[in-house]
């Protein structure tokens, strides 16, 4: 019942969306150790990279927005403006996505 933050490079390597389930084991040392247990269906969605006042990273369809983590932007190098895969919950809404790829204008 307890709840912990996900690291989030791990959170962007491994395409986390809202609703996957995790396992946690904690060592002995303390190190915490995730895994991705019980992934739910996605679907990907094509959108524009932006960034709010707050240097906070969106995707936007036009119609939906979603917030993006710092990290999976970073490593794929993304710019506003760029064109970014993003996944979703196939079933339920969201409002964060995982970053699948992106590709600059």
């Amino acid at each position: 019942g307890r709840q912990y933050l996900v690291p989030p490079n791990y959170a962007s390597k491994s395409k986390l969306v809202e609703g996957d389930i995790l396992k946690l084991a904690i060592t002995q040392e303390g190190a915490f150790v995730y895994k991705q247990i019980g992934p739910i269906g996605r679907k990907r969605v094509v959108c524009t990279l932006e960034q709010d006042g707050n240097e906070m990273w969106h995707a936007t369809d036009g119609v939906h927005n979603w917030r993006l983590l710092t990290a999976a932007v970073s490593y794929f190098k993304g710019k506003r403006g760029d064109e970014v895969v993003i996944l979703i919950p196939a079933d339920a809404p969201s409002k964060w996505s995982a970053v699948e790829n992106i590709i600059s204008r």
